[in-house]
């Protein structure tokens, strides 16, 4: 939200490009038989091939460039690895018998789509639950004036920096949302983000307001999913997302950068 607060403050100039992904090393919690209420997580990669889980990725990178909000998703390209780090994994773990053994894995390990918006700029989203990797949604967002990249947080901006070494993301501080600076020290999961979030939905039922993101954002962050399966199957052939706005997209409207409501 800091990075959303400068770059519609200019700060990162005009965009073009980000990146989003959900790469989280999945394996043992997929068969694990009491993570998961049943396989239904793991049986996600004996169905489809492409990226099972774009919202996480996609979301913030949409946010900074005001999708649905003055640009649009248009199209969508996704290759896709092989097929390989779940069988793997059971093979070393899994015992006799067990039920995973009769589930045959399509899942592409790791699925790089391209986006391209209506503004010509282009998302990276990135898919990878089956191999060793450190957790990482990659957060990426570039313009004219500089880019930020996570993780870890870091940032390079002109004309704050010219020695083309990365600055200290801490120093922006002052550029954070409201909601982080009245709640420094939310509670709960995921870093307090869990909290802000049922904040925003029950503040905006109670106050009457337009929800920062709605269901058009949520079926334009989840297209991707049987998107790229498409693409994937298509030999990388690009799919086109709909409209799901019906050319509202054309026309500014709150979002998740919305001030301090009155009554709050």
């Amino acid at each position: 939200m800091r990075v959303l607060r400068m770059a519609h403050a200019g700060l990162f100039g005009e965009l073009l490009h980000g990146a989003g992904a959900y790469i989280h090393d999945l394996r043992a919690l997929m068969f694990s038989p009491t993570y998961y209420e049943g396989p239904w997580r793991r049986l996600w990669h004996t169905r489809l091939r492409g990226d099972l889980y774009p919202n996480h990725g996609f979301a913030p990178v949409a946010n900074y460039m005001d999708v649905n909000r003055g640009d649009r998703a248009m199209r969508i390209t996704t290759f896709g690895s092989p097929s390989l780090g779940l069988a793997a994994y059971r093979e070393e773990h899994a015992p006799p018998g067990d039920p995973s053994w009769k589930e045959s894995y399509i899942e592409s390990d790791m699925s790089i789509s391209l986006v391209q918006t209506a503004k010509e700029r282009v998302i990276r989203l990135e898919h990878n639950v089956s191999n060793p990797h450190p957790y990482s949604r990659l957060n990426i967002l570039g313009g004219t004036k500089g880019v930020f990249e996570d993780y870890p947080p870091r940032v390079y901006l002109e004309p704050d920096r010219n020695d083309h070494q990365w600055g200290d993301f801490a120093d922006y501080a002052d550029w954070d949302h409201w909601l982080w600076k009245e709640h420094a020290d939310p509670p709960g999961g995921h870093g307090g983000m869990d909290y802000i979030m049922l904040f925003c939905l029950t503040q905006c039922m109670r106050l009457g307001l337009v929800p920062d993101f709605d269901v058009y954002d949520a079926a334009t962050w989840t297209a991707p999913l049987p998107l790229s399966h498409a693409s994937i199957k298509a030999n990388g052939a690009p799919q086109e997302i709909p409209d799901f706005t019906r050319g509202l997209w054309k026309k500014s409207r709150p979002g998740i950068d919305s001030p301090k409501p009155a009554g709050n």
